[in-house]
């Protein structure tokens, strides 16, 4: 009698065959929605003029359009990780991308400023429950000897999307599809949503924390207050008048915020899980690294809105031209970036992120006499080299800010200083645009507000001209930032400690939904 026997190498082979494959459309599916969540940050401010002129929206309307959705990102970042801890990466991941369709649609359907400005402070807080499980869907997902290469492949789409975010947002209001003028860039997320959707259900494998952090609900609505009686007054200020209510909740913010960190302490006696780990701000590097991230935010959140608004509604140029403009920077920043990384900041430390500072500050400055020189009639080759320069320089920032910081963090908080770190990013991001009520709009006055500007050529060169002048003001408000931001840098330590290349080669699954991403400002206009 003879038995048999399958043959087991043949089976185990195909067995890892169709885990492989299996592992490979998982990656697809959160490396999308990487993609998605950053070009929906940069695809929208190209859109801005066209938003403005169909809709019908005030400036602060159109800075909520921005920052509503960068506010509710960094604010909800934190704890949309630890809901992922909790109960399961996988769920949290299809129902942030679920949301995030939604939210998507429901800004493509718009029926005014109000109702999109809701939809995308929806969609920010959505993209803090699927982003943050992307990292950590990777750890689990991936063999050690393979997430080199895959955490490669997400740098490159990070680098893709802030190329391509401008350019598609450029191509899709330009083209004006089925009569749609500036919707098509929030619908074209449904159907990459509704595909990510079913194949996330089948593909990805669920995940959670064996000791996960809790959720500090109260100290998000806390940090959330604070944040908004500072921003709301400083975005509508302007328009209303400055009424003394607006001065008086500003003046509460802090007072507000103090009660936040007082909460976060006692919250870390009680459970040890607080919102935001205040004892890393005694770490002399992550304090002035946090610094960095935040003064860097508030420069990029003003740079890319004013930049947008000077070239379409300054300089007369269409969406397609503005965006074709701005191919110098991302390039630029996007080549910066990985030579940082791999080359420069090994060799140099912290001298590389000081070069990018004051490199960023001769781009703005060519930027500024070019603006003044040229006024109305500047073209875009003449803007190219201040393109070159900023984009440059903030590669050699991005890149490799967040492992420069968090060198002197002990291994066991990486997970939270990264969160924290990339959170401070998020929400100078909203204070840059909250801030350019002040240093942009303020300079135009009425005169671009819809129907606020007379009849006649006469009356539209004077509104070309004001934003040039609001540009040029603005500029050296930017040129302020990155000074700061200069002499903060050399607070950092001068070099990465040896360790941290170790560290960096296996990256830890996110504690609290924070690892080691990096989720850049927005690359382009």
């Amino acid at each position: 009698m003879t038995t048999s026997v399958p043959a087991a190498p043949e089976t185990a082979a195909a067995a890892a065959q169709a885990a492989g494959r299996r592992r490979r459309i998982a990656l697809a599916v959160v490396l999308t929605a990487a993609f998605m969540d950053l070009v929906d940050a940069t695809i929208v401010n190209i859109a801005i003029p066209s938003i403005q002129r169909d809709t019908g929206a005030t400036f602060s309307a159109v800075q909520w359009v921005t920052a509503g959705y960068a506010l509710a990102f960094a604010l909800g970042l934190i704890t949309g990780g630890r809901l992922g801890d909790i109960h399961g990466r996988k769920k949290l991941f299809l129902l942030g991308m679920g949301g995030f369709t939604l939210a998507s649609a429901l800004c493509g359907f718009a029926a005014g400023p109000g109702m999109l400005v809701g939809a995308r402070v929806l969609q920010g807080a959505m993209a803090a429950l699927m982003v943050p499980q992307v990292l950590a869907i990777i750890h689990v997902t991936f063999p050690a000897h393979e997430r080199g290469k895959v955490f490669g492949m997400f740098g490159a789409v990070i680098g893709l999307g802030a190329v391509c975010g401008p350019l598609i947002g450029a191509l899709l209001t330009e083209g004006n599809l089925f009569g749609l003028e500036w919707r098509p860039i929030f619908l074209i997320n449904l159907p990459v949503g509704i595909a990510g959707i079913l194949l996330g259900r089948r593909f990805l494998t669920e995940s959670s924390a064996p000791r996960a952090l809790r959720v500090d609900l109260i100290g998000t609505a806390l940090a959330t207050a604070g944040l908004l009686m500072l921003l709301y007054p400083l975005t509508q200020g302007r328009e209303s008048g400055w009424p003394l209510w607006g001065f008086v909740s500003m003046a509460a913010s802090p007072v507000v915020l103090a009660v936040f960190v007082r909460y976060e302490r006692a919250k870390a006696r009680k459970d040890g899980s607080p919102l935001v780990e205040l004892p890393l701000f005694r770490i002399r590097t992550f304090a002035a690294g946090a610094g960095v991230q935040l003064t860097f935010g508030v420069v990029s959140g003003l740079f890319f809105l004013i930049w947008t608004l000077h070239m379409q509604l300054g300089l007369g140029w269409g969406p397609l031209h503005a965006g074709l403009t701005g191919v110098p920077f991302s390039l630029a920043c996007s080549a910066a970036a990985g030579v940082s990384v791999q080359r420069l900041v090994p060799r140099f430390g912290r001298k590389v992120l000081q070069a990018g500072a004051l490199i960023m500050l001769s781009g703005a400055l060519v930027y500024l006499w070019e603006a003044g020189h040229y006024g109305t009639a500047l073209e875009s080759w003449q803007l190219a080299p201040a393109m070159l320069l900023m984009g440059g320089g903030m590669g050699l920032i991005v890149a490799p800010i967040t492992d420069t910081v968090i060198s002197e963090v002990p291994a066991e908080h990486s997970g939270s200083a990264s969160g924290i770190f990339n959170t401070t990013g998020q929400l100078g991001m909203a204070l840059g645009l909250g801030l350019s009520s002040v240093a942009f709009f303020g300079v135009v006055g009425d005169t671009g507000q819809p129907g606020g500007a007379g009849a006649g050529a006469g009356a539209a060169d004077a509104l070309r001209a004001s934003f040039v002048d609001a540009t040029a003001h603005a500029l050296w408000w930017v040129c302020g930032g990155l000074v700061l931001v200069f002499g903060l840098l050399f607070l950092l330590p001068r070099r990465i400690r040896a360790q941290e290349e170790a560290e960096r080669a296996e990256p830890a699954a996110p504690e609290g939904g924070a690892g080691p991403e990096q989720r850049q400002p927005a690359l382009a206009p």
